[in-house]
């Protein structure tokens, strides 16, 4: 494999409305990041992905851009962001954004001179049709619900948008759309971007007719993904901006890709690909339903386990998957995956391990290497997340109670994670003087950074021993390169895998239970070396290691 600048780093998504707020309004900003950069040093980090920042209406928290050239002034100034690429450089840190380009705000100039003119140039940016018969062009639901078509007011004309409604689809089949952006990819590259985080980029390419496709649901609509897989020629597109913008600046890039096809994954993540990585998504769409969060099942750490060694087997000789436990659309990982009675530091550690060994980028979200938790909202009017409200609805509509519908909600509802960040155990979680404009999870006062720093057995302290081990000079061809390989996968209630190289073997043993469970491995020896544990007691003897409840084992074998 051809190695690359971005190898071998650890990565870490700030999500800026929720990091840290300079100036007391109750809302992150660029300057409240610029500050926190040292701690971000502190941790570990190499490399920082920036959720959007641009000029933005914020119906969807910002990933509906008004104007991809500016700042929205509740995150500071254009001179505030060149700020924070200067100082995250030397820290050698660094800086990706947001490419949101499948969709812009109908606040864009471009829009609105499309609805002015829907014949016109700018009317060819968009997907504009008009009703056939009385019908829709076609029967897809928008991700957030609902139609996909929306009427341009006082007029025949209805535009596409696969997302909220403010959130036009743009028209990649116009060459002029794509040149465009690929300008303006370019221009925040000179800038000094080290590259981007690549938007929904599957939904930008659309089946060539609209019509409509089989129900799924009661309301008569169909799952966007049943439309995407009926699509072809995406590379097309994703070829031509890598060669335009992304590898004249030898841009790191990863893909947010849930609907890959079979034999796609070296198009879109291999040494040619069209990204540097893509985000590993398997578990996080485990149990996922069509009908919606309702009809999901709650995924098992026997899932996760499965999920995860599907997708090292699929990616191994192609490239490297991008790997995560929780995101600003996910809940928290540790409420996700975790069952109640593991949802403790230890537990914590045993998630952070088991994720972070494998091969591929790891991805830690704010306030995971805290471990913070999902949020217990006893109301939907607590909620801010707009698909979380219409979940709420779906499921009312499926005959559930208030009480179950906010069980669900709770459980899946992408405000989990866009809560305040948990700075310390003052007012707001250290977050603000203001007020915050999402409500802060109650435990900030058990779970908070100021109190973890100090800790040596802290998850923070653990995450930052899990990066150091990553970076070791000793240990990291076989981290970063290493084959996974899985161990006793057919063990209930174990993770274990190897990675491994040439020269050297690392095993990677995780116990999901309460009990204590004795694995039989014929390569332990005693040379074998433990590198890091969650507890203090580690029983590596020849021929066999045992773990006690909970625990995770690194170690040279």
């Amino acid at each position: 494999m051809k190695k690359e600048w971005w190898h071998g780093k650890t990565a870490y998504q700030i999500y800026p409305k929720s990091f840290y707020d300079s100036n007391d309004d109750g809302i992150g900003d660029l300057p409240g990041i610029i500050s926190k950069l040292d701690y971000l040093k502190e941790l570990g980090i190499d490399m920082i992905w920036l959720s959007p920042v641009y000029l933005s209406p914020c119906a969807d928290q910002g990933y509906d851009i008004a104007d991809y050239y500016q700042i929205d002034p509740m995150f500071g100034t254009m001179e505030d962001m060149e700020q924070l690429l200067e100082e995250a450089k030397k820290r050698e840190i660094a800086v990706l954004m947001d490419l949101v380009v499948n969709h812009c705000s109908d606040e864009h100039e471009w829009f609105r001179k499309a609805c002015a003119d829907p014949e016109g140039e700018y009317g060819k940016y968009f997907y504009l049709e008009k009703k056939k018969d009385g019908k829709l062009p076609s029967n897809w639901r928008s991700y957030f619900g609902g139609p996909v078509w929306e009427q341009i007011p006082g007029s025949e004309w209805y535009y596409l948008h696969v997302f909220h409604k403010k959130q036009p689809d743009l028209n990649w089949e116009n060459p002029l759309v794509r040149e465009r952006l690929y300008e303006m990819i370019n221009w925040w590259l000179d800038k000094g971007l080290a590259g981007f985080r690549i938007d929904a980029i599957i939904n930008i390419k659309k089946p060539q007719m609209f019509r409509d496709y089989p129900a799924d649901r009661e309301d008569g609509l169909c799952d966007m993904g049943t439309v995407l897989a009926d699509t072809s020629g995406i590379g097309d597109f994703l070829r031509e901006m890598r060669d335009r913008a992304f590898r004249p600046h030898g841009a790191f890039t990863v893909g947010e890709v849930f609907n890959a096809k079979d034999g796609e994954l070296a198009d879109f993540a291999g040494e040619d690909g069209y990204f540097s990585s893509i985000f590993d998504f398997r578990q996080t769409v485990e149990g996922k339903s069509v009908e919606g969060w309702y009809g999901a099942r709650i995924p098992t750490m026997e899932d996760y386990k499965r999920c995860c060694f599907a997708s090292q087997r699929e990616m191994e000789g192609i490239g490297f998957y991008s790997n995560i436990i929780e995101n600003h659309d996910e809940p928290r990982g540790v409420s996700y995956y975790l069952p109640e009675e593991a949802r403790n530091e230890k537990g914590k550690k045993l998630l952070a391990a088991l994720y972070f060994m494998l091969k591929g980028l790891p991805f830690i979200y704010q306030g995971q290497e805290l471990g913070m938790e999902n949020v217990a909202y006893t109301s939907v009017d607590e909620i801010d997340d707009i698909s979380s409200k219409d979940e709420y609805q779906v499921c009312l509509a499926a005959g559930l109670t208030e009480e179950e519908a906010m069980t669900v909600v709770n459980r899946y509802s992408r405000d989990n994670a866009r809560t305040p960040f948990q700075w310390n155990a003052k007012e707001n979680a250290g977050f603000t003087r203001g007020k915050p404009w999402l409500r802060v999870n109650d435990n900030y006062r058990k779970i908070n950074w100021e109190q973890q720093r100090t800790d040596p057995n802290s998850v923070f302290a653990f995450y930052q021993q899990l990066i150091r081990l990553r970076k070791n000079p000793e240990y990291q061809n076989v981290i970063v390169y290493g084959k996974t390989e899985p161990v006793r996968e057919e063990e209930p209630g174990i993770m274990a895998y190897y990675r491994r190289s040439d020269k050297q073997t690392i095993l990677v043993a995780g116990n999901f239970t309460q009990e204590e469970r004795t694995l039989w491995i014929d390569e332990i020896d005693e040379r074998s070396q433990v590198l890091l544990s969650n507890d203090k007691s580690v029983k590596l003897e020849k021929k066999r290691i045992v773990l006690q409840g909970l625990q995770v084992v690194i170690a040279v074998v």
